[in-house]
């Protein structure tokens, strides 16, 4: 059975992940990997996050109304996303912990900064079928060494002009798919456990409330306005875990 004070942190990083999520529509697997990785070693902060993501981002993928259309444009960037986990996974027994924890800090940093900037990149059609694969596959390896699914992939999606519900689902279908991948390149490698199965299931109804109470903040916020807040959060964030991360190579 976990410690009260494991479950306690773990409950309360996916309530405020979902709170983040349930107001500005993203940001659950991002949130709760860098909190978790302040508190975890990264390979158990990465575990952790499987249940509430996959719940959550499944939910995401197959709630609007273009799931077809979305899934039938983008299934090679989504593949390769995919089937790459297992050659960044691959780092986790290879590589120092602490180097993948601080590239895992710089891509937060990375993605918080772009999106305080507003920096937007463009991807005209007749590229896509070869870009796709390949940012795909450097967000698949990304995924497999430090457990975050957003940079380059989230930028991708937003390069090919989505409009906003389309991209909302896009984003969930990257999530779900890389998700699962990762869970599945997790366990083949002996790091997932019964107590980190059991807290990730359970993490799943703090998320789901944090959500609920998000989308209830929704209507009394600026959505624009915590935004910002979220991605100078996520920037400190990412910041401190470098610094940490550094702390413990040297």
């Amino acid at each position: 059975m976990p410690e009260t004070s494991v479950i306690l942190a773990v409950t309360g990083t996916f309530l405020l992940a979902g709170m983040v999520k349930g107001v500005i529509g993203l940001g659950l697997p991002t949130v709760s990997l860098a909190l978790l990785t302040v508190a975890f070693d990264l390979p158990s902060a990465m575990a952790l996050l499987l249940v509430p993501s996959f719940v959550t981002n499944l939910w995401q993928a197959l709630a609007g109304a273009h799931t077809r259309e979305v899934a039938l444009r983008i299934w090679p960037f989504l593949l390769m996303a995919t089937v790459t986990v297992w050659v960044g996974a691959a780092a986790l027994t290879r590589v120092d912990l602490a180097l993948l924890t601080a590239l895992l800090g710089v891509l937060l940093v990375s993605y918080a900064l772009l999106s305080l900037g507003g920096l937007r990149f463009a991807i005209p059609l007749r590229h896509e079928s070869w870009a796709g694969p390949l940012i795909g596959s450097a967000n698949g390896v990304l995924t497999g060494m430090t457990g975050s699914f957003v940079v380059p992939g989230v930028m991708f999606l937003q390069a090919i002009g989505l409009p906003r519900d389309r991209l909302i689902q896009a984003m969930g279908m990257l999530f779900t798919v890389s998700t699962l991948a990762l869970g599945a390149a997790l366990q083949q490698a002996d790091f997932i456990t019964a107590e980190h199965g059991l807290l990730s299931a359970g993490a799943v109804l703090p998320a789901l409330a944090g959500m609920v109470l998000g989308q209830r903040l929704r209507t009394r916020l600026s959505e624009q306005r915590f935004r910002s807040v979220f991605f100078i959060a996520l920037l400190l964030l990412g910041t401190y875990i470098i610094a940490g991360a550094i702390g413990k190579m040297s």
